[in-house]
């Protein structure tokens, strides 16, 4: 019955909680990521905790990748190394559960079938990259550079990824793999540059954007299968990070452009509690109430990225309110840890995406906005 007290509370407004400082819910959050790594019989995080069985569910390769770097930024600015120590075996873990062509698997640890996917390969790299760079690790490195290399051979020659999509998800032809260019990027700017991995990641942005409409909207960009072609706020901003960060490295202001242009119509629908409804439209209209908490957080780092990368100080602001939003519904109070710090999958908690559930990477992206915000001046390579 808990879930559905949760369900009424979120349905009747009960939810939000007094705002504390940035560094109690960054400090909830990242004990909580602790606690779905302990959730597991193995070093990775659990995908999520679902609060209508009351179970952990698998390890999930996927976000476990680009939860590494959350922590490791953690560890560094707070001064706390048992997070570091947590995200490097992460990161051994994900070396171990490699596939021997160099890809990640799709879905969870315990999902029926074993193939690599191209999208979870580019998360990884997320993790590979930055854990190399903090030690140095031969291991890390050449795990990241067979992951890369085969993302670069799974390429089209236009750009697209069409093979190795997940065997889990209906989408199959993804704009939101430019988040999986933004992953070759940092692999590149680990491996000293390398060149190859940034042309892949420019063709990918490329083809991406010579299927955009006229007002910027790209098609094929949701997990979601619905009739009406909507687009979750969650992969609208994956879609929006790789443009900017793939332009951003390559110096194409033509990417951060149309990634500018993404985000103000976001910013235009804000809500005045400083949430996003879930689902936009082509029109760039929604059509949903409830909330998507990963693209919340997700569209204040871009906001807060965009502010730093193009000076338009405007955006700071939704930037904050959605932060804010987002804090306001992180439970710190209650005494049950399997979801105190964590962030919903949506909200209401029985809302389309991840229903009932606190998956791992809304609470990895709820820290990234939270330090991006708090340290706007200094951080730009979270992932």
């Amino acid at each position: 019955m808990k879930h559905i007290r949760q369900l009424v509370k979120d349905s009747l407004g009960m939810t939000p909680q007094p705002v504390n400082s940035i560094e109690t819910h960054l400090r909830e959050a990242a004990e909580w990521l602790l606690r779905a790594q302990a959730g597991t019989p193995d070093d990775g995080v659990a995908h999520s905790y679902n609060v209508q069985t009351r179970s952990w569910a698998a390890s999930y390769p996927e976000t476990t990748g680009y939860v590494i770097p959350t922590l490791l930024e953690y560890a560094k600015y707070y001064d706390a190394p048992r997070f570091k120590e947590a995200a490097l075996k992460m990161t051994d873990w994900e070396c171990d559960i490699q596939m021997e062509d160099g890809g990640v698997r799709a879905g969870t640890m315990d999902a029926p079938i074993v193939a690599p996917t191209i999208f979870n390969t580019g998360q990884a790299l997320f993790g590979w990259a930055k854990a190399y760079q903090d030690t140095g690790s031969e291991r890390y490195k050449q795990s990241l550079i067979r992951a890369s290399d085969w993302l670069v051979d799974a390429m089209d020659d236009d750009g697209a990824w069409r093979r190795f999509a997940s065997p889990f998800t209906t989408s199959k032809l993804n704009s939101y793999n430019t988040r999986t260019a933004f992953g070759l990027v940092r692999a590149a700017q680990a491996l000293g540059n390398d060149e190859r991995y940034l042309a892949a990641a420019v063709k990918n942005v490329e083809w991406a954007l010579s299927r955009a409409e006229p007002n910027g909207w790209l098609p094929d960009n949701c997990l979601l299968a619905r009739d009406n072609k909507a687009a979750l706020t969650h992969t609208i901003a994956y879609s929006i990070r790789g443009l900017l960060e793939v332009g951003v490295a390559t110096g194409r202001d033509q990417f951060v452009e149309h990634a500018l242009g993404m985000a103000k119509h976001v910013a235009k629908l804000q809500r005045a509690d400083g949430a996003l409804n879930a689902l936009y439209l082509p029109n760039w209209e929604t059509c949903v109430k409830w909330s998507c908490v990963t693209g919340n957080s997700q569209m204040a780092i871009n906001w807060l990225r965009l502010a730093q990368i193009t000076g338009d100080k405007s955006l700071i602001e939704h930037a904050k309110r959605a932060n804010r939003f987002n804090m306001s519904i992180q439970d710190i109070a209650t005494d049950d840890l399997n979801v105190r710090g964590a962030m919903k999958g949506s909200h209401p908690i029985n809302g389309e995406y991840i229903k009932w559930r606190y998956p791992n990477w809304a609470t990895k992206f709820f820290m990234d906005g939270l330090m991006l915000e708090q340290q706007f001046d200094r951080i730009d390579n979270i992932g």
